[in-house]
């Protein structure tokens, strides 16, 4: 059953196609949720570039033992985007929406344990960017987070924006973040209101997928966590963010059309 569920979300990401239903019995711990990506992983056949952090709401973090859960990042769903511009971004018609992130790239590999502070030694690289989070399942928000997991943390693209530089000196968590989707505003928050922020969304990446007999490579990217929160997105719409009001970053979303191969092809 696992492994049905992870060709069918592969399946559906490769072509393009909408999921009605969840493909399966909903795994109802994360231990399961994390096997079911770690087929899928195996299924696509396309090497990791990064890894996204996402927030479990409060009322279930009792049930499923955790604030935060996973995703992979493909690398051919990483565009660099530090010289500035527009990228086009593509969405899946199920579900798609846009987040602003921090986004660390790691040096070298961490080990388990690391602490707020030793966190910071193994980046070498922070941007700020943009998720592209899109499922081909409407519902992927909608049954809790393990259902969120087994289909890559709700991930479908990164966007590397302008780096940081003083990132080791600049007060990162005190610094406003805003979002606008055709110059609507959609959300503004702080780094400070993320749990214990993009070093502590590092810390939590690293243990969970030692868990999983997993490490980060060096080049890798963490994507920390949305700042302003999950904001809908449809084809066609620009998104803009913004970070202490120095650091622009922005994508226009364009409608995924799928790709010759399905389970084991390359999107």
């Amino acid at each position: 059953m696992q492994a049905s569920i992870a060709k069918a979300f592969v399946d559906a990401r490769s072509t393009g196609a909408v999921i009605a239903d969840y493909p399966g019995d909903i795994p109802v711990a994360l231990d399961d949720a994390y096997q079911i990506q770690d087929t899928g992983i195996a299924l696509t056949g396309k090497a990791v570039g990064g890894w996204k952090v996402g927030r479990i709401a409060e009322p279930l973090i009792g049930t499923f033992g955790s604030n935060r859960l996973a995703g992979p990042i493909f690398s051919d769903q990483i565009v660099d985007a530090d010289a500035g511009g527009t990228p086009d971004m593509p969405v899946l018609a199920g579900f798609a929406a846009i987040e602003a992130e921090l986004l660390l790239r790691v040096g070298r590999t961490p080990p388990s344990g690391l602490t707020l502070d030793t966190a910071r030694d193994y980046v070498d690289d922070v941007r700020f960017g943009l998720e592209v989070a899109s499922s081909p399942f409407p519902g992927i928000n909608d049954h809790g987070p393990a259902v969120t997991i087994t289909d890559f943390g709700n991930n479908f693209g990164l966007v590397l924006g302008p780096r940081i530089e003083d990132w080791r000196t600049r007060d990162l968590l005190s610094a406003p973040v805003s979002l606008s989707i055709d110059g609507n505003v959609a959300g503004q928050a702080r780094l400070a209101q993320m749990l214990d922020g993009p070093f502590g969304a590092l810390c939590f990446l690293v243990d969970s997928l030692a868990k999983r007999g997993l490490q980060l490579a060096p080049g890798q990217w963490v994507s920390t966590g949305a700042i302003t929160g999950v904001h809908p997105i449809t084809v066609g719409q620009k998104a803009n963010a913004s970070f202490d009001g120095d650091f622009l970053v922005s994508c226009r979303t364009i409608a995924y059309s799928g790709c010759e191969n399905s389970t084991g092809g390359k999107v």
